[in-house]
């Protein structure tokens, strides 16, 4: 089998990463080498394989589920834009009140202060596209159950930002607002 890093070295098309995900899936490419691939100098093969890495963990969580502690470990260290609106969409997906139970209880158990910190920092960074902060607006929220303080920050946080962004911001913002009131009365 060909190396995934030569695999990735070419622009790929959303039925090739399906298709490279499924191969991950059944232990041809592992999630553990995905993850170490999306941290490559060449910030193109780094956002090609955490592409693969956000499908197999949608499309093939039971692959990635072995693998939660070392994404968690390594999520905090990513810089490279393209390759974070992967990781913080696949974030998203594990602190969302439908996750599995199996995934509620590693984040559970998972100490999360860093992940948040880091979360955090990236909101209020005017080098993050708003597309990777829309998604930290939703991990922060749905970390509110296990860290009740993040509520009153991300409203701080919120409202600092709310004129300095665009509308696609703006409108994320309704929807975290509307849940902050709904989800998290207290």
């Amino acid at each position: 089998m060909q190396l995934l890093h030569d695999v990735i070295k070419v622009t790929l098309q959303k039925t090739k990463v399906e298709k490279l995900a499924a191969i991950a899936a059944e232990g041809g490419y592992s999630v553990k080498e995905l993850i170490d691939l999306s941290f490559c100098a060449d910030e193109q093969i780094g956002f090609r394989a955490a592409w693969i890495l956000e499908n197999v963990y949608s499309s093939h969580l039971e692959r990635f589920l072995p693998h939660i502690d070392y994404f968690l470990e390594k999520f905090p260290t990513q810089t490279n834009s393209s390759a974070l609106r992967h990781y913080v969409k696949i974030l998203a997906f594990l602190t969302h009140k439908k996750a599995t139970m199996q995934v509620k209880k590693i984040m559970g158990d998972y100490n999360t202060d860093q992940i948040v910190e880091m979360v955090f920092s990236w909101l209020i960074s005017d080098q993050i596209p708003v597309a990777v902060k829309s998604h930290c607006l939703n991990i922060l929220a749905n970390f509110i159950p296990k860290h009740p303080w993040i509520k009153d920050e991300l409203i701080a946080t919120i409202d600092f930002l709310v004129d300095k962004e665009s509308i696609a911001f703006f409108a994320k913002v309704k929807q975290i607002r509307k849940q902050l009131r709904g989800s998290f009365k207290n």
